[in-house]
């Protein structure tokens, strides 16, 4: 893994919020380095920074401070459609929330991000039913949102974030509404898409799924305070 190339470099990264007039540092000089192919969780206590760490590296937000190189290129200074065009090709979003549109079946919100992207017919039918498959939900394919349980909709979710076959998968507590059984299913799924080659960014506050990854970068109070390797003793 550590002759791959960076694919997220962060230097020096900082995120103030301004709110009557007072300043909250929700991150302070944060240095990170993720290779192709690894997968890296960011475990911390609530309020730490995770979360505002996971929307600086989607492009959701932007530092105050510092750079942030994504697959070679910096992504300060780009323009909001550039930011857009990026996550939209670039980066999928697996959401603790699931964030499915209620009047649209599996197969439609699977498809929408690349309808997005005047991807062909063709090809978007190609990949949505492969995405599905990957999941094992493609008998849903028909189906809304409401007629699944949490851990199908949650699966529908990793399908939607990779049929785009994005550089990096980003999930914010991506078991967060499931019971431990559906989450248990939800972690192999994305242990199953490391293991093919995915890159995965997760913010958990579960130690236990933490492990999972190939190293664990720990937060506190919008700090890096220590990194593990998953092969550390600390972590057996």
């Amino acid at each position: 893994m550590s002759d791959s190339p960076s694919l997220i470099k962060l230097e020096g990264v900082t995120k103030v919020f301004l709110t009557d007039e007072v300043e909250t540092h929700a991150l302070s000089g944060i240095h990170m380095d993720i290779r192709k192919g690894e997968y890296v969780s960011i475990a911390g206590p609530s309020g730490c920074g995770k979360s505002t760490l996971l929307s600086i590296l989607g492009l959701l937000d932007t530092p105050s401070d510092g750079s942030y190189i994504l697959n070679g290129r910096p992504v300060q200074g780009l323009t909001l459609p550039e930011r857009a065009r990026i996550r939209n090709r670039e980066i999928g979003f697996i959401f603790q929330s699931f964030n499915l549109i209620g009047d649209l079946t599996v197969y439609e919100n699977v498809e929408l991000p690349l309808t997005y992207r005047g991807m062909p017919a063709n090809e978007r039918k190609q990949r949505v039913t492969e995405a599905l498959e990957k999941v094992g939900m493609g008998h849903r394919a028909k189906h809304l949102p409401s007629q699944l349980s949490g851990g199908q909709q949650q699966r529908v979710a990793v399908a939607r974030a990779l049929a785009g076959s994005p550089a990096v998968l980003l999930a914010d507590e991506p078991t967060g509404n499931l019971d431990s059984k559906n989450g248990d299913a939800v972690m192999e799924l994305l242990r199953s898409l490391h293991q093919s080659g995915s890159t995965i960014v997760m913010v958990t506050h579960d130690a236990r799924f933490a492990r999972n990854a190939d190293r664990t970068i720990h937060v506190f109070d919008g700090r890096v305070v220590e990194e593990q390797r998953e092969s550390d003793p600390t972590r057996a």
